[in-house]
């Protein structure tokens, strides 16, 4: 008798308790953008590695699929993926909601050299070949500026492929993060890439999918990464 009110009170207590102990698995979309992110890195990436450790105290697995930076946003809105990460909150497109900030960076104008520039962005994008990567949205000031002066921008699809046009001049200056394009330049064997202005500091956000489970899942990244209790 002693023996199964044991046992009821056991299945008592994993009946109350197994919500929140069962795991769950959320699958993304991210891109390779070194040091951020990327299917070769450690850890696939620095904010990669913040924000899996941040939803580990929560029970939540992170699997990850990298694609081309365009392809993972369309993606993302397919019905088996939460969304995707690392965006600036200007890539947060409709059909997604952007978390609370899991890492930053920053958006900054580099040449080969150091050179002196005009104070306003309007003058420098009027006065040189600006590269900037095609398929990203970047803050509004910079994107009106750009339409203005299309015929100044060299688009590329990454940063790899924007430190070689810079390097061989086919840019003068490129605006994009400065940790990036530094990684992609070790990565290539060069060397003379120079950050001559900073423009802004960026939160990199988890853009997550409006579905029915959407407040959910922002609940639970709002509680990781404060490091509140998880408890659902």
């Amino acid at each position: 008798m002693q023996l199964l009110k044991l046992l009821l009170v056991l299945i008592l207590i994993l009946t109350i308790v197994s919500p929140v102990l069962a795991g769950e698995k959320w699958k993304m979309t991210s891109l390779a953008w070194g040091p951020y992110s990327g299917h070769d890195l450690p850890q696939q990436g620095r904010s990669i590695a913040k924000l899996r450790k941040a939803l580990q105290a929560c029970n939540i697995e992170l699997v990850v699929e990298f694609f081309p930076w365009a392809r993972a946003k369309v993606t993302a809105a397919q019905p088996s993926y939460v969304g995707y990460f690392p965006a600036w909150p200007e890539e947060v497109k409709g059909g997604f909601i952007a978390s609370p900030p899991v890492d930053w960076s920053k958006i900054a104008i580099m040449s080969r050299d150091k050179i002196n520039l005009p104070k306003d962005l309007d003058s420098i994008f009027a006065t040189n070949i600006v590269g900037l990567i095609k398929n990203y949205t970047y803050p509004e000031e910079i994107e009106k500026i750009a339409k203005r002066h299309k015929r100044n921008i060299d688009e590329a699809p990454d940063e790899n492929s924007l430190v070689r046009k810079l390097i061989r001049g086919r840019c003068d200056l490129a605006i994009t993060d400065p940790e990036v394009m530094k990684y992609y330049a070790k990565k290539n064997g060069l060397k003379n890439i120079v950050v001559v202005k900073e423009i802004s500091t960026n939160p990199l956000v988890f853009a997550i999918k409006k579905s029915e489970k959407s407040e959910h899942v922002l609940k639970i990244l709002k509680k990781a990464l404060n490091k509140e209790p998880c408890a659902r």
